[in-house]
């Protein structure tokens, strides 16, 4: 995986007025300056990960990559502005299957620039910072020299750990650049609901300690403090192992995953490796054999998906709450 790494209220999308000219001569005055008036809520500036961008009018030729930026318009109802879109870590909700179907794919991973600049876009959003690697031509300066609007998760910001405030702030800022706020107010507070109800039922459960796996053979790809999985498994009931590594995700020594003994471990679901091919590898090495967590075969799953910030972190919490402490589901 690239690193460098809730109900919706549905409302009439703001009106962008067309102008028609009258046969024969230019429209009166009064029609001219109506024309001319911005968009409601428009100009909007947001300054996202050090770059900020004016925006005159909401996007209208939006390109998403990384699934969690897929998943986050159409969440929002805003397939009608996406051109394009590309990489899927999983299959996308079942809920968003339809509306994804009829939007072009790009690429299986990541575009060449060629091939985005290819869509026409007037916006890029990417959900890991990989997706605007300079070295592939699509940095997001580049990109504003092109003319094109650009926005990156705020998890990969890295201006310190990624909560619920983070991403309360992800949901609003995308909301209010294509001019839909209440959309993402719903949004938030449908979130918010669902994780308090998990939070109440776990609030007096014992934190067994988790690690996550994540991948990796020589050493241990794990999710650290600085990221939305941190704060998923604590609010699930846990505790995450690593919760000192301060990036969103690191490489640990094994030697340091025996020596914090985690009593459960969490698998994540994504790409060529299998959740079983990863026990196994778990269950094989016999260095691992006396982890509580191992040696009492305690394993849970969530899907990558639903691990980084996005519309899926409730669905996340109610998971692994479910996973961790299934005698307060």
């Amino acid at each position: 995986m690239p690193r460098s790494r809730a109900v919706l209220r549905a409302l009439v999308p703001v009106a962008l007025l067309i102008p028609l000219a009258a046969c024969g001569g230019s429209p009166p005055a009064g029609d001219r300056a109506a024309q001319a008036a911005p968009a409601p809520g428009f100009p909007y500036t947001v300054t996202n990960c050090g770059v900020s961008s004016t925006y005159q009018a909401p996007p209208e030729r939006a390109v998403t990559m990384n699934q969690h930026a897929t998943e986050m318009l159409l969440a929002l109802g805003l397939q009608d502005r996406m051109a394009a879109t590309a990489y899927l870590d999983d299959s996308v909700l079942p809920a968003y299957r339809p509306a994804y179907d009829k939007i072009k794919v790009l690429a299986k991973g990541y575009p060449s620039k060629e091939v985005l600049l290819g869509a026409d876009p007037d916006f890029v959003y990417g959900g890991y910072a990989s997706a605007f690697d300079k070295a592939q031509g699509r940095d997001r300066e580049g990109l504003a020299k092109a003319g094109i609007n650009s926005r990156l998760s705020v998890e990969y910001c890295g201006t310190g750990p990624v909560g619920l405030e983070q991403l309360k702030t992800e949901i609003t800022e995308v909301a209010r650049t294509f001019g839909v706020p209440e959309r993402g107010a719903r949004l938030i507070e449908d979130e918010q609901r669902r994780i308090d109800a998990v939070t109440a039922r776990v609030k007096d459960k014992a934190k067994p300690a988790v690690f996550v796996y994540d991948s990796g053979e020589g050493t241990a790809f794990t999710s650290g403090g600085g990221g939305i999985g941190n704060e998923i498994v604590s609010l699930a009931g846990g505790t995450n192992t690593f919760a000192d590594l301060k990036d969103t995700f690191g490489d640990v020594s094994w030697e340091n995953v025996i020596e914090r003994r985690p009593e459960v471990v969490l698998i994540y679901d994504y790409g060529g490796t299998t959740v079983e091919a990863k026990k196994q590898r778990l269950l094989n090495d016999p260095a691992l054999a006396e982890v509580p967590a191992v040696k009492n075969k305690r394993f849970v799953v969530l899907p990558l998906s639903s691990a980084v910030l996005g519309v899926r972190v409730a669905d996340a919490v109610e998971s692994l709450g479910r996973q961790l402490h299934p005698d307060a589901a």
